[in-house]
């Protein structure tokens, strides 16, 4: 598998999902633009650690070529002078990844819309679906200048699980739900063009929130299944990156189109595992296993 000479933007890469995906782009030999809001020279709101400086060298230590570029994906204009230079420095766009998030610090579980704080749940609103729209309206004319191209939404749960599941926050669930869909109506408008447009949910991801909250490390995050065993089926960021590089190198990959995938489902499609062997299946985990018992919904996978 290999995605040499691909150019590839990871929007919203800072840390999570998006830093697992550049890195497995990356890993495939692309050159993966990277964006985000915190840099080492200035953070966001988060006042996290992690930088989109660390992600772009983790990208070129692995084989690919990272650039970072802090943007925030609210501001259309910020967006289209990213996308302008990518132009002039590349002259073409294969994959878009939409991983832009932000919302950890914003839903609020099990209340209803009348309780939530209104303020805080149109914001992960317009986090979760104004920046994945702008992105697009800037990014796919340049993707769609060549064939081949691929769109991915990142979101959390399948259509088939958010579809028969509340998601414990009308605007977590909306957020979440939309993804799905968006990608849904791209593929519509990009298959003219001869360009895929797909969503994918991670499992329950080991991101570097999840392992502070376990209080444990990449390393150790087998500890946390005393708390919670649930967690045996967790992923780490890279599993999502490994599925969304395979998608890419498929020739095939139109037969995709418009669908709601998983990094468990691709895996075993296209036969890749975790970073430690293993090839957890998250969401068949959680019908056929999870479903028996009702538990409280605890993906939370960002």
């Amino acid at each position: 598998m290999t995605l040499k000479g691909k150019i590839a933007l990871v929007a919203g890469a800072t840390r999570g999902g998006g830093r697992g995906i550049a890195a497995e782009l990356g890993a495939a030999g692309a050159t993966v633009y990277v964006t985000g809001r915190t840099t080492r020279s200035q953070q966001s709101e988060y006042k996290r650690p992690e930088t989109i400086e660390d992600t772009a060298e983790l990208v070129s230590d692995l084989g690919g070529q990272g650039i970072a570029v802090q943007a925030d994906h609210l501001q259309s204009a910020q967006v289209k002078a990213l996308i302008e230079r990518i132009r002039r420095e590349q002259g073409r766009l294969d994959i878009l990844v939409n991983d832009i998030w932000g919302g950890e610090n914003l839903f609020e579980w099990n209340k209803p819309v009348w309780d939530h704080d209104l303020d805080n749940g149109l914001k992960l609103l317009r986090l979760a679906i104004d920046t994945h729209l702008i992105t697009a309206h800037h990014a796919l004319p340049l993707m769609i200048e060549n064939r081949g191209g691929l769109l991915v939404e990142v979101t959390d749960g399948t259509a088939e699980y958010n579809a028969e599941h509340y998601r414990l926050s009308p605007f977590y669930d909306l957020a979440k739900v939309a993804a799905n869909r968006m990608a849904w109506a791209h593929a519509k408008d990009l298959e003219p063009y001869g360009a895929t447009a797909v969503s994918i949910t991670p499992g329950w991801m080991r991101s570097e929130m999840m392992l502070e909250h376990f209080q444990v490390t990449e390393e150790t995050w087998q500890h946390a299944t005393k708390i919670q065993p649930h967690f045996v089926i967790s992923e780490s960021p890279r599993f999502v990156g490994r599925a969304i590089a395979a998608l890419a190198a498929d020739p095939l990959k139109a037969r995709w189109n418009g669908q709601s995938l998983s990094s468990g489902g691709l895996a075993q499609e296209y036969g890749f595992n975790d970073l430690d062997g293993s090839r957890p299946d998250c969401w068949r985990y959680m019908r056929e296993v999870m479903e028996q018992d009702k538990p409280a919904d605890a993906t939370g996978y960002r």
